[in-house]
Parts: structure tokens; C-alpha cells; sequence
């Protein structure tokens, strides 16, 4: 059974830093990009930041480039994403999907369950 968890929010003031933790489960971890997806309260669910599957290169949306770190273990089937000074719009669910490539919409079972970030002004 595909199982992908995240894990690690949590309430933090601006400025502040959380790291986000993925686990997956029941499929061929290395076979897959990870993207970390959020969305905010009335918003579409956006893309943040991607592990490419073979090369494991890193992509970022603008809205979080320069704080953010996307990184993966291996060993541990956990990719994380480590957030820094952290502003009040970065508040949402994050969630992360395993996919074919960091271009991929993730489908059904390859979404994992969210974990809330709310960032207080």
C-alpha cells in the first residue's frame, strides 16, 4: 500500500522556521520525484518545491526560493523541506506526492496526508 506522510508543521511566528518531513512508504522511493505542494485557506492547492527522481535536482516556486531547502534521505525514504524566516502567507497545508517527474500532477494514491503550517504576524 502507497503511504506518503508529512509531518513537522506546527504554529511559529514570522521569522521563525519549521521543517517539514515526508515519509513514503510501499513503492520504489527512488523511482519518484517528491513535490511539496500547500494550500491556503480559499486558494488552489500550489506547487513549492520538487526532488527530481534519478539526478535528485532541486526546484523552488519564487514564493519560497532563497528560504526554503528541499532534501532527501534515502536510507530513510524521507525527503524534508526545511523552511526559514517564515512570513504570514506562507500559512497553508502542506502536502507531498510522489510523481513521474517534477512537471507531474500526482494522482490519487500518491498524495500523502497534510500537515498544517500557520504562520502568526
Amino acid at each position: 500500500e502507497v503511504q506518503l506522510q508529512a509531518s513537522g508543521g506546527g504554529l511559529v511566528q514570522a521569522g521563525g522556521s519549521l521543517r517539514l518531513s515526508c515519509a513514503g512508504s510501499g513503492f520504489t522511493f527512488d523511482d519518484y520525484a517528491i513535490r511539496w505542494f500547500r494550500q491556503a485557506p480559499g486558494e488552489e492547492r500550489e506547487g513549492v518545491s520538487c526532488i527530481s527522481d534519478s539526478d535528485r535536482n532541486t526546484y523552488y516556486a519564487d514564493s519560497v526560493k532563497g528560504r526554503s531547502t528541499i532534501s532527501i534521505d534515502n536510507a530513510k525514504n524521507t525527503v524534508y523541506l526545511q523552511m526559514n524566516s517564515l512570513k504570514p502567507e506562507d500559512t497553508g497545508v502542506y502536502y507531498c506526492a510522489a510523481v513521474p517527474d517534477c512537471s507531474s500532477w500526482p494522482v490519487g494514491k500518491f498524495w500523502g496526508k497534510g500537515t498544517q503550517v500557520t504562520v502568526s504576524s
